[in-house]
C-alpha cells in the first residue's frame, strides 16, 4: 500500500480516534453536532446526510429532496424530538427546542457530492443543574443504521475562550455503537470549567488580532498620522528652551500633541459605535460599512496630501471612528452572549484594539520623527499619501463589485 492511500485512510479514521482537533469538512457522510455554549443554555446545529437519514426513517428524502421539508417538516420534527434526549447525570431531562431546517450540498474529495439536512436547535438543563456535564442521549440515525457515526464538536465556548471565527472547532467525541457489546449508550459530555477571566483575555487577544489582520485599519491609522504631522517641525530658540523645561517639548514640536488628540477622537468614535453595535442598538448592513471605511481612508489620505479640512482633523477623526466601530462590532454581534459576558467582551475587545493601535502609533511616530529630520520628508509624506489613496480606491472598488482586483490580490 502506498503512502498516499495510507494518508487518506488516516484522514477517514482520525475522527474515530478522538483527536483534539476537529475536521470541519467531515470526509464521509456521517452526522455532525455543533455546539455553542452560552451562559445558561446550548445552541447549535445538527447536520444529517440525507442518504443516511433516508435509510433510517424509510422515506425517500434523498431520492426526492425537492420541497421535502415543506412536505415532511412536522413528521421530521416529531421524529427528531424522540431521538434527541439530553439529560443530567441524575436522569433529569433537558428542554430541547428545534429551530429552522434547510438542505445544503456538501462536497467531499473522498465521497463526492451529497446533500445534508441542517437543523438549528437549542437545549437547556433544569434549573440549578450543571450545564457542562450531562448525557447527550442521541440516536437520530444511529438507532436504525448501526454503521453510522456522529461527530460532536464545540464551535463557541466563551468561558473557554473559543469564539474566534477562524478557530478550528474542538472535537468532543464520537457517538457510535459499541461493536463488541452491540450497545449504544448515552454519550457523556464533560467539558472543562471556564471562567470570565479566560473569556475576557480571549477577547483582548481577539481585538489585537482584529487590528493586526485588518490591513485597512492599520493603514487608516498610518494615514491619520501622516495628516497629523506637518512637513516642517517648529523651530527656534524659544521652543528648544521649552524642551529643557518640559520633557514633552520635543514630542509637541514634532506633532505629538496633534497625533494624541486625533487618535483619542478616533478611539472615542469607534468605542461608541462598538458598544451600540454590539448590543444591537445600531444594526447596519456590512457591505456599506466596509465601502465607507475605504472612503474614510481615501479622504484621510487626500487630506494628508493636500489639506481639505484644516483644523477640523479631530472632529473628522471622531466621525470616521464611528464608522470603523461599526465594523469592529460585527465581530461581537453574533455571539449571543449574556449581558455580563457581552460587557466583558466589549471592554476586552476594545482594550485589545487600543493596545494594538498604540503599538502601531508608537512605531510609526518614531519612524516619522526620524524621517522629518531629512530634507526628503515632504516627498516621502506625499508619496505615502498617494499610495494610501490608491489602496483605498482599490478596496472601495473591490467592496462595491464584491470581487478582488489585482491590487487587493497583491495585499492578500
Amino acid at each position: 500500500m502506498n503512502f498516499k492511500k495510507i494518508f487518506y485512510i488516516l484522514i477517514v479514521l482520525s475522527p474515530l480516534w478522538g483527536f483534539g482537533s476537529y475536521i470541519s469538512a467531515h470526509p464521509m457522510p456521517n452526522s455532525v453536532v455543533i455546539l455553542n455554549i452560552h451562559e445558561n443554555y446550548y445552541s447549535g446545529q445538527i447536520q444529517l446526510p440525507l442518504s443516511e437519514l433516508q435509510t433510517a426513517i424509510g422515506m425517500g428524502v434523498n431520492d426526492n429532496s425537492e420541497r421535502f421539508i415543506e412536505r415532511l417538516g412536522d413528521t421530521l420534527r416529531s421524529y427528531f424530538m424522540q431521538h434527541i434526549r439530553p439529560k443530567s447525570f441524575e436522569g433529569k431531562p433537558w428542554k430541547v427546542i428545534l429551530g429552522g431546517m434547510k438542505i445544503i450540498e456538501t462536497k467531499s474529495p473522498l465521497t463526492g457530492n451529497y446533500q445534508e439536512l441542517v437543523i438549528d436547535f437549542e437545549m437547556s438543563p433544569p434549573q440549578n443543574y450543571d450545564l457542562r456535564n450531562f448525557y447527550f442521549d442521541y440516536d437520530v440515525i444511529l438507532r436504525q443504521v448501526a454503521s453510522h457515526k456522529v461527530l460532536v464538536a464545540v464551535k463557541q465556548d466563551w468561558q473557554q475562550g473559543i469564539v474566534r471565527e477562524d478557530s478550528t472547532m474542538q472535537q468532543v467525541g464520537v457517538i457510535a455503537w459499541d461493536i463488541p457489546t452491540n450497545t449504544l449508550s448515552p454519550f457523556q459530555i464533560s467539558l472543562q470549567a471556564g471562567s470570565n477571566w479566560q473569556g475576557f483575555k480571549n477577547m483582548v487577544s481577539l481585538g489585537i488580532s482584529h487590528i493586526w489582520s485588518g490591513i485597512d485599519h492599520i493603514l487608516f491609522i498610518l494615514t491619520l498620522l501622516l495628516a497629523a504631522m506637518p512637513s516642517n517641525p517648529r523651530r527656534g530658540n524659544k521652543k528648544l528652551g521649552e524642551e529643557k523645561i518640559c520633557p514633552f517639548g520635543a514630542v509637541r514640536r514634532f506633532g505629538g500633541w496633534a497625533v494624541f488628540k486625533i487618535i483619542t477622537a478616533f478611539t472615542i468614535g469607534h468605542s461608541l459605535t462598538l458598544l451600540l453595535g454590539s448590543v444591537h442598538w445600531i444594526n447596519l448592513p456590512t457591505k456599506p460599512i466596509e465601502i465607507f471605511i475605504a472612503i474614510t481612508i481615501l479622504i484621510s489620505a487626500f487630506h494628508a496630501c493636500r489639506p481639505i479640512y484644516p483644523k477640523k482633523e479631530v472632529l473628522i477623526a471622531c466621525g470616521f471612528g464611528l464608522v470603523h466601530g461599526l465594523a469592529f462590532a460585527e465581530t461581537l454581534t453574533n455571539l449571543e452572549l449574556s449581558t455580563k459576558q457581552m460587557a466583558l467582551s466589549i471592554f476586552g475587545f476594545n482594550v485589545g484594539i487600543e493596545l494594538m493601535q498604540i503599538i502601531i502609533i508608537l512605531l510609526a511616530f518614531l519612524v516619522l520623527i526620524l524621517l522629518r529630520k531629512t530634507r526628503f520628508y515632504t516627498q516621502i509624506r506625499q508619496i505615502g499619501a498617494i499610495i494610501m489613496m490608491i489602496l483605498a480606491f482599490a478596496w472601495m472598488i473591490e467592496r462595491i463589485q464584491e470581487k478582488p482586483n489585482f491590487i487587493t490580490e497583491l495585499l492578500g
